[in-house]
């Protein structure tokens, strides 16, 4: 059985037989199935009237525990993304009613983000159908196959620094 990688792993083993192209093989895939795994998700979250983005802010502040509320910067470190980014989300989002702006108690120059009561039940209505999805889009990887390709997928972002969401 073969894949797309292996094709582009022939090829430059036939232009570069000098050249050991194994970290090829593994990047392309993983970007590969981010790639399969972003469009898919995508197209289930659209199914659901949300963007991906949405859904990545609204299960962050979900997870956050009560009162569901986060620093711009926690927002940022979460997801990954730039201030301006966050800004710009949490405003589309506040215009929709899934999340509101409060003051940070403990700081009242700073601002949180807090899910709103509608944000809430989004996330909480739609988040059991994403790990049904998960499980759908990863039914093909054998049930003894999870926990070894889940540490070696750990091991690789470990040694990217991905060690906490702080």
């Amino acid at each position: 059985m073969t894949d797309a990688v292996d094709a582009v792993l022939d090829l430059w083993l036939r232009e570069r037989p000098d050249l050991d192209p194994w970290p090829t093989g593994l990047v392309g895939r993983v970007q590969r199935l981010a790639r399969f795994l972003e469009q898919a998700q995508k197209e289930f979250l659209a199914g659901h009237g949300l963007e991906y983005w949405e859904f990545d802010v609204l299960t962050t502040l979900r997870r956050s525990g009560p009162p569901y509320e986060l620093s711009a910067g926690a927002l940022i470190r979460a997801t990954m993304v730039t201030s301006g980014a966050i800004t710009n989300r949490l405003d589309r989002m506040e215009v929709s009613g899934l999340v509101e702006r409060v003051r940070d108690t403990a700081d009242r120059r700073s601002v949180r983000a807090r899910l709103t009561a509608r944000g809430h039940d989004v996330v909480d209505t739609v988040f059991p159908l994403h790990i049904e999805n998960g499980k759908r889009m990863l039914q093909d990887l054998a049930p003894e196959d999870r926990e070894p390709m889940a540490r070696l997928l750990r091991t690789l972002l470990e040694s990217f620094g991905d060690t906490s969401l702080d």
